[in-house]
């Protein structure tokens, strides 16, 4: 990898600032100046260090947002805020994207990496990674509901859905409830209970595959998987054809 790529990678600037840190002599690896942008290095074995510190480099990160409603589930638009704009510096500079969609509306669990491969896994229809949601809907949810949903229900477009897996918390003339689903069409949950004559008012996903949700994450807040997350998710895409 160049030199110059591996440190606007970390934060040090754009590749244009990069080559000026470069001239001044600050850059060492393996404690020897260099001052060209294109000197490769691996940044698996050689010491990089920045006027003295150590650059540790990583490839990939791994974020778990409680998305906020009124943000766009996607990496820039010109008119609205994009989750990627809530993102501090020094993880907008990975260049990380959400893994697949919330709609504008909808809050909760969201993935963002940089790690392409996990995404393709995650969203893969191959791989039937299940998707739970929290709703609340407008009517009265009701064991018909359950059965129809456990068959699939049909959308407005014709599509026959995979089953789904509706839990009633409770019913009545708002009734919440949890629907695990293993695809993700445009508009998904809301087009389900449309097919069964119900409109969801409130929508939140908790959990994707073996990733929860974390409580402790406010609206707008985010943080780092662990490595036990990240382990768990990796463990369930590679198992996921069953």
């Amino acid at each position: 990898m160049r030199i110059d790529k591996l440190l606007a990678n970390v934060g040090y600037g754009t590749r244009k600032e990069v080559k000026k840190l470069l001239k001044t002599g600050a850059v060492h690896v393996n404690e020897k100046v260099v001052k060209d942008a294109k000197e490769h290095v691996d940044p698996e074995s050689d010491l990089v260090t920045v006027h003295g510190e150590q650059v540790e480099y990583r490839e990939f990160i791994y974020l778990m947002m409680n998305k906020p409603p009124g943000v766009l589930s996607a990496t820039e638009d010109n008119f609205q805020e994009t989750v990627i704009d809530i993102l501090e510096p020094e993880d907008a500079v990975f260049e990380p994207f959400p893994v697949g969609r919330l709609d504008k509306d909808t809050e909760g669990l969201l993935l963002i990496t940089n790690d392409g491969q996990l995404a393709h896994q995650l969203l893969s229809p191959k791989k039937h990674v299940p998707k739970t949601y929290f709703a609340v809907i407008e009517g009265e949810v009701t064991e018909p509901d359950i059965s129809a949903f456990r068959q699939g229900v049909t959308l407005d477009d014709g599509y026959h859905t995979k089953p789904g897996e509706l839990v009633i918390i409770k019913s009545g003339i708002r009734s919440d409830i949890e629907l695990t689903i293993m695809e993700g069409k445009f508009h998904q949950v809301k087009r389900m209970f449309e097919a069964v004559g119900k409109r969801v008012v409130y929508l939140k996903r908790i959990s994707m595959g073996s990733l929860e949700l974390d409580p402790e994450l406010e609206l707008g807040q985010y943080r780092e998987l662990t490595e036990d997350e990240l382990e768990l998710l990796k463990g369930g895409t590679n198992a996921g054809n069953s």
